[in-house]
């Protein structure tokens, strides 16, 4: 076999860099095996170390990206064909490629793995903010979930759990390096020499094993410092609404009544049980995004169904909406409606999904696919990402005390890590994921979003609550437990009773502070990498010059 791999060192490094995305993705939802992603990263750090040149560090972290991009987003092109999701899975590909061109030039410089695992966070940072806003989707923080890592949440955010998971895989590959080393290396007849070597293989030995074991041991540890699912200030009864949809696909809203007919039957069903008994009622209602696609500002029947659902289960009801604007624009909104008292304060989405709802360079895009012009006219709102709810029924000694704060992430926008930061601010006791995951049919992306709820919950020490038009809703506490879930594709109603608290995280406080320090360091290493390279290559320059010199 090694024979094998020696006469094909090209191909062979090229199948192992594909096999390391593969195991990337094996790490993510549904799948529970995030152990794979450490795994992954061994092989691509391992691969990349291998190649002769930094453009084999690209092209072979490249094809990492595809085994990796690849098989994570084809729920991008379900309905508008293959195109779309390729070219998606290509463009992320090179940020995985700049990665390991990054990573072979490192490889040189001391403490390297700290670096390169530096270094993927800068690349996942770079990926989640351009271009068009960029896109997060397949960060290694959201196959963590049900990890060991996940409590670094609260600490540093999905950037620490990604960093934490890259070190912990470069740690092992400095590990395999030095035991590899010390087994080939030929002995030297310079026996201060030889035992320099050894002293230093020795020092990377236990600094690498160490780290290997520390890192993934503290995560499991922290576990415990993780709010319980009843820790909090107070309590409050919440529901979540899942309607369900006529058809899934593109065109889902076709019949947009049946929608939110849909939503409001729900929602009176829970209603009755109520009434009768069998569940709690809840203090506040939350419907998935979309719940509305008829704009309850403008017409008077919709608004009239959501104003008896908010009467008839006595509490308000946060409604997703499509706003019709003046310009006619469209805004994606969470609006909170008070029965008979009609809308509240409301969220508008404030990070919208290019090539979805909106088209960046329309006319040009257009060219490649019938599909460009189906994109939406969104536009992005502002505020501070929180809206205010009040029940409509606290006796005057309740221990519920006044309303709730509420942070909301809007389907696509909890992907990002700015997301929940503006609300939590603001003082969001609670915070929720209204989604419509009916575009993207019966596919792992609304696993895939669920993973990412949850990796909020934990990096905000809030419990959260996702409402999803055709599922997965669910109630997640503050340790990133799912304590409820609905199965897919049929009405539901979740109801839990959730502590709402007022304490921040580290990861709350420092917010983008970690993220942009790894940034930092990583492009001064890369710096000192460009230095040392250029200078051993003018003193190659120079020796050989030398030798070229006639004698006498």
């Amino acid at each position: 076999m090694v024979g094998v791999l020696g006469r094909f060192p090209v191909l062979s490094r090229s199948v192992a860099a594909v096999v390391s995305g593969l195991l990337i993705f094996g790490s993510f939802p549904p799948r529970p095996f995030w152990f794979l992603a450490p795994i992954g990263i061994v092989v691509l750090t391992l691969t990349v170390r291998g190649a002769a040149r930094l453009r084999g560090g690209f092209g072979y972290g490249f094809l990492a990206g595809l085994g990796f991009f690849v098989p994570l987003l084809p729920w991008t092109g379900i309905y508008v064909g293959p195109v779309p999701w390729l070219a998606l899975s290509t463009v992320c590909s090179l940020y995985i490629g700049l990665f390991g061109l990054l990573a072979r030039l490192l490889f040189s410089l001391p403490g390297w793995p700290v670096l390169v695992a530096l270094t993927w966070t800068a690349t996942e940072w770079l990926r989640s903010s351009f271009p068009f806003g960029g896109f997060p989707w397949g960060r290694l923080a959201f196959g963590q979930a049900d990890g060991w890592y996940l409590s670094l949440a609260m600490v540093g955010g999905a950037p620490l759990i990604g960093f934490a998971v890259a070190l912990t895989a470069t740690a092992a590959a400095a590990l395999l390096v030095y035991l590899w080393t010390h087994v080939t290396v030929a002995p030297t007849d310079d026996p201060s020499s030889a035992e320099r070597g050894r002293a230093t293989t020795r020092v990377g030995i236990i600094a690498a094993a160490v780290t290997l074991v520390v890192i993934p041991i503290t995560g499991a540890i922290l576990r415990t410092a993780l709010p319980g699912p009843e820790q909090g200030d107070r309590t409050i009864t919440v529901a979540a609404i899942q309607g369900s949809v006529p058809r899934l696909g593109l065109d889902f809203n076709a019949q947009r009544r049946a929608v939110l007919d849909n939503h409001v039957r729900r929602t009176e069903e829970l209603a009755r049980a109520v009434a009768g008994g069998k569940t709690r009622k809840p203090d506040v209602v939350i419907w998935p995004e979309n719940s509305s696609d008829i704009d309850p500002l403008r017409n008077a029947d919709a608004a009239a169904e959501i104003t008896e659902a908010s009467e008839q289960i006595g509490a308000p009801i946060l409604v997703g909406a499509v706003l019709v604007n003046g310009d006619r624009t469209t805004t994606n909104s969470v609006i909170v409606w008070n029965g008979a008292a009609g809308p509240g304060e409301r969220h508008d989405k404030k990070i919208i999904q290019p090539f979805g709802e909106y088209l960046p360079m329309r006319s040009f895009f257009r060219l490649f696919s019938e599909y460009a012009d189906r994109a939406g006219y969104f536009v992005p709102g502002h505020g501070d990402g929180t809206v205010h709810a009040d029940p409509f029924e606290r006796p005057a000694s309740s221990r519920y005390g006044g309303g709730v704060d509420i942070g909301v992430a809007t389907c696509y926008e909890v992907a990002f890590d700015r997301a929940f930061r503006d609300s939590m601010h603001a003082g969001a006791q609670l915070l929720t994921v209204p989604t419509n995951n009916a575009t993207f049919g019966d596919s792992e992306m609304t696993y895939q979003q669920l993973a990412m709820s949850r990796v909020r919950a934990v990096e905000h020490g809030r419990a959260l609550v996702v409402a999803a038009t055709s599922g997965v809703s669910a109630i997640i506490t503050a340790d990133g437990t799912v304590q409820q879930q609905t199965p897919e594709f049929v009405p539901a109603a979740l109801v839990a009773e959730l502590p709402l608290r007022s304490d921040t995280t580290l990861a709350t406080r420092f917010g983008a502070r970690s993220e942009l320090l790894s940034v930092i360091l990583s492009a001064a290493a890369v710096v000192v990498g460009v230095i040392r390279r250029r200078n051993a290559r003018d003193k190659y320059a120079n020796d050989q010059a030398a030798m070229d010199e006639p004698v006498g």
